[in-house]
């Protein structure tokens, strides 16, 4: 599972790719990277070829001047994709990702197997006060006074004192891995254009609520922990609602990464759910459910 790279458009994008059998893409959430799915691509690749990119402005992937829309980051998957001769695949996407995987599956549905959405963006208004903030104008000045580099440092020395006492808080490094690579002053550009690109003052101001109808028939699996301090639990009840058919999963006493909390509960949804459903062909069905909104 080493670190690989692949140029799209004149930019790095780095992925770790492993395993074989039906491809399952993992989509990362804001200010994080491929790290956050480390617990569980192991297990997933005995039976699956699983995808986990460096989102572009993430990771070690380049952090080009340029759009951190949702709609960049799914045709940028969707290269990605392509450069690697995957035809399809079973989108898995946490918190922004989430929101990518929504909008990859609009833009794209003959690529989609199936959605799997983990403490999703996308789905309501409400986010922690803390991103809010982080929106306003401005915050790129405070950013640097906020994360400077010398804390990375310390905080990595911490971590690895903990591990090596056998100690793990999964909720608390995976904050401390996006604290961390906001010390780096290009990540910060990146990290600022892609908050403000979906959330403002008010909170999140992107919504998939008014497409997920042409998801109808497609597996979808919600994934969501109970106390998520992120993006409220209630929205993973919004996404089943708005998806029939669906499958909701909440796991009792998680935060906002269940995964990593949980990896070996994770891995066993997660396979069950792919075990037990079919991909379906979605690109007619989509154009036709559109036609039939609009046959009057």
């Amino acid at each position: 599972m080493q670190h690989r790279t692949v140029d799209l458009h004149g930019h790095t994008l780095s992925y770790r790719m492993a395993g074989k059998g039906p491809s399952i893409l993992l989509i990362h959430g804001m200010a994080g990277s491929e790290a956050t799915w480390e617990p569980i691509i192991p297990a997933l690749a005995e039976n699956f070829t699983v995808l986990a990119p460096d989102l572009p402005g993430h990771g070690a992937s380049d952090k080009p001047e340029g759009d951190y829309s949702l709609g960049a980051f799914a045709s940028i998957l969707r290269d990605l994709l392509d450069a690697l001769n995957l035809r399809s695949a079973t989108l898995v996407g946490q918190s922004l990702g989430g929101g990518i995987a929504m909008q990859f599956s609009y833009q794209y549905p003959e690529r989609t197997d199936r959605l799997v959405l983990v403490g999703s963006g996308g789905l309501g208004g409400e986010v922690s006060p803390l991103l809010r903030l982080l929106a306003l104008p401005g915050s790129e000045y405070v950013l640097p006074l906020i994360f400077p580099s010398f804390v990375r440092t310390a905080g990595d020395h911490v971590t690895e004192l903990l591990h090596g006492l056998g100690m793990r808080a999964p909720f608390a490094e995976e904050v401390w891995r996006s604290y961390a690579g906001l010390t780096d002053a290009q990540t910060r550009r990146a990290f600022i254009r892609t908050l403000r690109a979906v959330i403002d003052l008010h909170g999140q101001s992107v919504s998939a609520l008014d497409k997920l109808h042409l998801a109808y028939g497609m597996p979808a699996l919600i994934v969501w922990g109970e106390n998520d301090t992120i993006i409220p639990v209630a929205h993973a009840h919004v996404a089943h609602d708005a998806l029939p058919g669906s499958r909701l999963e909440i796991f009792e006493g998680c935060n906002h990464f269940p995964h990593t909390e949980e990896p070996e509960h994770f891995v066993e949804v997660l396979t069950s759910f792919m075990n037990e459903t079919v991909p379906t062909t979605r690109e007619l069905r989509a154009r036709a459910r559109l036609r039939a909104a609009h046959a009057d």
